[in-house]
């Protein structure tokens, strides 16, 4: 590829990534992902009500992912249906989620980011190929008596903007030591200044709607887990909404965009270091393809 270590780093903040190798199932690794989820709600994976997985990257058009994974973790019962909203597609499911258990009573949900978008880039092309890895995360749902959970959520597209962002869906999906190759059609196309500056601005705008609505400030938010798309939109999010640094969780270096895997992956590796404490208030926020954006309110 016509790239260098320092253009990457320059342009992202990505120094590394992890991506499927040929014959690796981005299932399985939902699947160990949700286990250990469910692992420390103290949960079997019988006794959820639901599975939502927010992804894009289904090796089938049907069944959904979702109902794969249920049957592979053997809770073969309840609702199970796939969020398809891009890099958005985590912040959607959570939302979802959180109204199903609000208005129909779900008292179990497992919501579940994971996608594998390195399998739909152009090698060829540094503009994408450098930028997105694979992987998954997971949560569970349970009811709560005290003000605590989802406190708010607010989901935005505009699909007007579809183009800045696609791939089609009868491209060729292979890995990277694959012997497929695809043509650049068929792979993830991207406008990358444009899609820049709509983030930016949307994810400003998404948070601090979200923070308003549940009567709060931004300053009393402990702790924003972005989507990790790129380090400067990050750092532009963060300067526009006045946010010191250690405010903000950023990961991209290690894993580069995981697309809807990525906030989940983000806030597991906050509470591994231990910057989410009981009662702090959490913001999540993404933007991707549709275009789509959103954010979700936490109370820890």
């Amino acid at each position: 590829m016509d790239t260098s270590d320092q253009w990457v780093r320059s342009r992202t903040g990505i120094a590394q990534r992890y991506v499927l190798r040929s014959g690796e199932s981005l299932l399985e690794i939902a699947c160990t992902a949700s286990r250990t989820a469910l692992e420390r709600a103290g949960l079997s994976p019988k006794e959820l009500d639901a599975v939502v997985v927010g992804t894009v990257s289904s090796e089938y058009g049907f069944p959904s992912f979702a109902c794969q994974l249920q049957h592979r973790l053997g809770a073969d019962s309840g609702a199970a249906f796939d969020v398809a909203a891009a890099c958005s597609g985590f912040i959607y499911a959570l939302s979802v989620a959180d109204s199903m258990m609000r208005a129909d009573g779900f008292e179990r949900v497992l919501v579940v980011g994971a996608d594998a978008l390195s399998t739909m880039v152009d090698w060829r092309d540094r503009s994408t190929a450098v930028l997105f890895g694979d992987g998954a995360g997971a949560v569970v749902l349970v009811p709560d008596s005290g003000p605590r959970g989802v406190l708010g959520s607010l989901l935005r597209s505009a699909g007007n903007h579809w183009e800045l962002l696609t791939v089609r869906s009868t491209g060729v999906r292979a890995t990277l030591d694959a012997e497929a190759r695809r043509r650049a059609d068929d792979a993830i196309q991207m406008r990358g200044p444009e899609l820049f500056r709509i983030a930016v601005r949307s994810m400003e705008e998404v948070t601090r709607e979200v923070v308003t609505r549940a009567k709060l400030n931004i300053d009393d938010v402990s702790l924003i887990v972005p989507h990790q798309a790129n380090l400067r939109i990050i750092q532009a999010v963060a300067e526009r909404l006045g946010l010191p640094r250690e405010k903000v969780f950023v990961n991209i270096e290690r894993y580069g965009n995981t697309s809807a895997a990525s906030v989940p992956i983000a806030l597991d590796e906050a509470l591994e270091q231990r910057l989410i404490k009981d009662n702090d208030l959490v913001l999540l926020n993404a933007c991707g393809g549709g275009l789509t954006w959103g954010a979700n309110l936490l109370r820890w």
